[in-house]
């Protein structure tokens, strides 16, 4: 992944300088200090870099309306973030603390609020109706997963079917429409806007069944965050229900009686919980599920003539895979 950052150095670049001068029309000095605090805080901007790289595919040359479209992409983004370390009473993000952590709830909701209020004024204005459809369906759908997953910690749903429910709408419908937004604004034609839309579907799946895979396996130094938080909270991702379903005896009986108990009991167990998610073949599951989901995202870009813009998806679908934070 490093080379394909390397060469999108520059978009990366010219989104934060835009995204600082659009920041500017924050009155409040306190609002604006926590949103500097969220928003440029080692985010890899890949919700934005999807729109723009989208509207390359279509051919469609750098403009600035472009790039501040695609500003509301990283906004929801970030927002999403915010309001979700609240709810998870999250201590960190990225490795600094969270911003819930350094500010009231109420503070951190609120500029939560804000950006979404401000990416919704960039679709609007920006993207018109097609745009403002799309992206308002994304964020339905985020919010719908959200109460999803707050059931499903409650009552333990082993179904694979509910999972990537959740993950269609918690991850999966941003990163879809921030490529279908790019097609759009660049007046790509509906077969263009079906395909980007399925290759981001496709590479939001694979990239939270990452995120799954790091909160077990990943390096706490690298990832910025400490591991087992989804097993903590009672959350049933990916290699955790493949577990479940294998026939394990006693381990299944120990993961039961921990997604039973609490918070504490679950933390305390995280390393034999990961060993048994191991010896089940969790992990390799989940692996390999999201290199069949990378696999169905790049078939997306087939309608496309090789490009600069094409490559480096490419290059990004490869990331997800191997990321380690």
């Amino acid at each position: 992944m490093k080379s394909s950052l390397d060469n999108m150095r520059p978009t990366i670049e010219k989104i934060d300088a835009i995204m600082r001068h659009d920041l500017e029309v924050i009155d409040n000095p306190l609002l604006a200090q926590v949103i500097e605090y969220a928003i440029f805080n080692g985010g890899k901007r890949i919700r934005p870099m999807l729109t723009v790289l989208a509207a390359g595919l279509c051919g469609m040359d750098d403009s600035e309306d472009l790039y501040r479209l695609a500003l509301s992409f990283e906004y929801l983004h970030a927002a999403s973030l915010l309001h979700d370390d609240v709810i998870d009473h999250a201590k960190k993000r990225r490795g600094k603390t969270a911003a819930n952590d350094v500010w009231s709830n109420t503070h951190v909701i609120l500029a939560g609020d804000f950006l979404h209020s401000r990416a919704m004024r960039l679709a609007g204005t920006l993207g018109g109706q097609d745009c403002l459809d799309v992206i308002c369906q994304a964020v339905a759908a985020m919010v719908e997963s959200e109460f999803l997953q707050l059931q499903n910690a409650q009552r333990q749903e082993l179904s694979e079917d509910y999972y990537f429910r959740v993950l269609r709408g918690k991850t999966a419908s941003l990163i879809a429409a921030a490529c279908e937004t790019g097609v759009i604004f660049a007046t790509g034609t509906m077969e263009k806007r079906t395909a980007l839309a399925k290759f981001g579907a496709h590479l939001g799946l694979s990239f939270q069944i990452a995120d799954d895979l790091l909160d077990y396996l990943g390096d706490p130094v690298k990832t910025g965050k400490a591991v087992g938080n989804d097993f903590q909270e009672g959350k049933m991702t990916l290699p955790l229900l493949y577990a479940l379903r294998q026939n394990i005896g006693k381990d299944e009986d120990i993961l039961l009686e921990l997604l039973a108990g609490t918070p504490s009991q679950r933390c305390s167990s995280f390393a034999q919980v990961r060993d048994i998610i191991a010896k089940a073949g969790g992990f390799a599951y989940a692996k390999q599920q999201a290199q069949g989901l990378i696999n169905e995202a790049l078939l997306g870009l087939d309608i496309f003539p090789s490009s600069p813009s094409k490559e480096i998806l490419a290059l990004l679908a490869a990331y997800v895979l191997e990321r380690n934070k």
